[in-house]
């Protein structure tokens, strides 16, 4: 089964309550499903870059499905974000790669904050998973690739080392 078979739906009531399932908790911010995990359930949305309250809310794609975080954070704790950083501390190929990653979030991000009428952050304000010259969240560089396929190295490294996460059935 491929890993991305499906990107851009609307939230419908039906998403929403799943992702609060999943989550454990009230989404917020919530914009679209970014991604469908292959069990049919949203594994990855797109946030508004500002809260209700105007709070800032850097993390454009979030990470919804459970099972895919756990395998995530697995590979966390394997030391594979200590490899990728040391890798991109020496390659400048690979960091113009990161650097290229970095920079089509934040432009989808400023896209979005002009889609919902909203200013968009100030510019430094970080994007995700330590982009562009750290490595510290999978879970973000993950969400990140599975919401737009070939635009993360780190996230496509981490998401081809993870297992069929989805295979023993639905995450909610």
């Amino acid at each position: 089964m491929s890993r991305s078979p499906s990107r851009g739906k609307a939230l419908d009531s039906k998403d929403v309550e799943a992702v609060g399932r999943q989550l454990g908790r009230p989404p917020r911010a919530l914009r679209r499903v970014a991604h469908r995990c292959p069990c049919g359930n949203p594994d990855v949305v797109e946030t508004a870059p500002r809260l209700g309250d105007g709070a800032p809310f850097p993390t454009l794609y979030y990470l919804t499905c459970p099972r895919a975080a756990s395998a995530i954070g697995t590979l966390e704790s394997s030391g594979m974000m200590r490899e990728m950083q040391d890798r991109l501390a020496g390659d400048p190929e690979l960091a113009a790669a990161y650097q290229a990653a970095h920079d089509s979030y934040v432009a989808r991000r400023d896209e979005v904050a002009e889609e919902e009428g909203l200013e968009p952050l100030p510019p430094g304000t970080q994007s995700a998973g330590g982009m562009p010259l750290r490595v510290k969240c999978l879970h973000a560089l993950v969400a990140h690739e599975l919401a737009a396929p070939g635009s993360n190295p780190f996230g496509r490294e981490a998401l081809e080392a993870l297992p069929d996460w989805w295979s023993d059935g639905s995450c909610v």
